[in-house]
């Protein structure tokens, strides 16, 4: 499908920006066949956000790959339906937080075996591993309510999640949210490495070490947004698409 001349440039860039993201999820094996999702919200279009074709694997995603919708899940553009079929999970999920928190444009939602693992850990996150530490008292927990197509689930979700940018989803994976789609895939890459080194540091059977409280914070305070942080997000997403090169 070749993209319509009537899209306005913003539409065109989070539609490249997008794509890309699903591709880099696939770059670093965090992808789950044709399930998980990656959405973004369009700029001028507050009740609009893009989100994957059902049936599309992420190492294939290109612009015209994305659906748009309305956080009632209505497809926005005349797109047969072969084109226009979405993850209805993916939806339930992301048109809770588009529709709750506007400060948010990108919102990811992974099944990694090692954010699952986590996810099936009573203590949850463990403040172990500097990337860890970025999250420090800004994290949010999700209880497992089955699969996510019960949209009288999206209440509690935008609770639980509050003005946190990540969550956990117990028992089934990893949210993660950014004010642009550079932030958010650094979210997901922080959140995943520092589920990885938990499970990693657990199964080794010795003893784990925590920083004190001082230190957590002053650590979660130093990853907070700043000018600076988004400085150096913005130069590891242009560091990162040229993966896709």
């Amino acid at each position: 499908m070749a993209q319509s001349p009537s899209l306005q440039e913003s539409e065109i860039q989070v539609r490249a920006d997008l794509s890309a993201f699903y591709r880099l999820m696939a770059h670093f094996r965090m992808t789950d066949l044709i399930d998980t999702h990656i959405s973004a919200r369009i700029p001028g279009e507050p009740n609009h956000f893009l989100i994957n074709r059902y049936g599309i694997l992420f190492e294939e995603m290109r612009p015209e790959d994305l659906v748009k919708i309305d956080l009632d899940g209505n497809v926005i553009d005349e797109l047969s339906p072969e084109m226009s079929r979405i993850n209805l999970a993916g939806f339930t999920i992301h048109s809770a937080i588009h529709e709750a928190r506007h400060d948010l444009a990108c919102v990811i939602h992974t099944h990694t075996p090692d954010g699952i693992a986590v996810s099936c850990q009573e203590q949850g996150l463990l403040p172990i591993s500097q990337h860890a530490l970025k999250f420090y008292n800004r994290i949010a927990y999700h209880d497992y309510q089955g699969v996510a197509i019960d949209i009288a689930e999206r209440e509690s979700l935008v609770r639980d999640l509050g003005s946190h940018d990540v969550m956990i989803l117990r028992n089934h994976g990893l949210v993660a949210a950014g004010r642009s789609i550079p932030r958010a895939f650094q979210n997901i890459m922080f959140l995943e490495r520092a589920c990885q080194v938990q499970i990693k540091a657990l199964s080794g059977g010795s003893k784990v070490t925590v920083p004190s409280p001082e230190v957590c914070k002053l650590a979660g305070d130093q990853g907070a947004d700043r000018p600076e942080i988004e400085e150096i997000v913005q130069l590891g997403w242009n560091a990162a698409l040229r993966l896709l090169k």
